[in-house]
């Protein structure tokens, strides 16, 4: 299941949150801020997928991240690359290089990661 990009920014607020009461989450929006209602409608569909769970604190709700955010993007790459790149790493690697601005530094940095990674699975 796939959060909507609404949803997504509000499941960012409670990843840097840890936690949050819904004060807390629509503190974190910018200016203007959407309707408490409407926090409350994404929260409930996100408790609905299974994103987001609560507890009972008196009157009030404390929102917990039911996903981690490493899981839910790593869901996301690997739908992308399977969507995208015909299931291929290497073509998405490919395309990442070539059509992104990065830096020098950036690719090394990359390389060394990859470098890393080949290390660990020839031991």
């Amino acid at each position: 299941m796939q959060l909507t990009p609404t949803e997504e920014q509000l499941m960012n607020y409670l990843w840097k949150l840890k936690k949050g009461f819904m004060k807390d989450l629509l503190e974190a929006f910018p200016e203007p801020k959407p309707a408490s209602t409407t926090v409350a409608t994404l929260l409930k569909r996100m408790v609905d997928k299974k994103f987001v769970g609560y507890k009972v604190i008196g009157n009030n709700r404390e929102y917990i991240p039911l996903v981690k955010k490493e899981a839910y993007f790593s869901k996301h790459v690997n739908g992308l690359i399977k969507n995208f790149f015909n299931d291929s790493a290497s073509q998405f690697a490919s395309f990442f290089t070539t059509q992104t601005d990065l830096s020098t530094f950036e690719l090394e940095e990359l390389q060394k990661i990859i470098d890393a990674q080949l290390k660990k699975k020839q031991q």
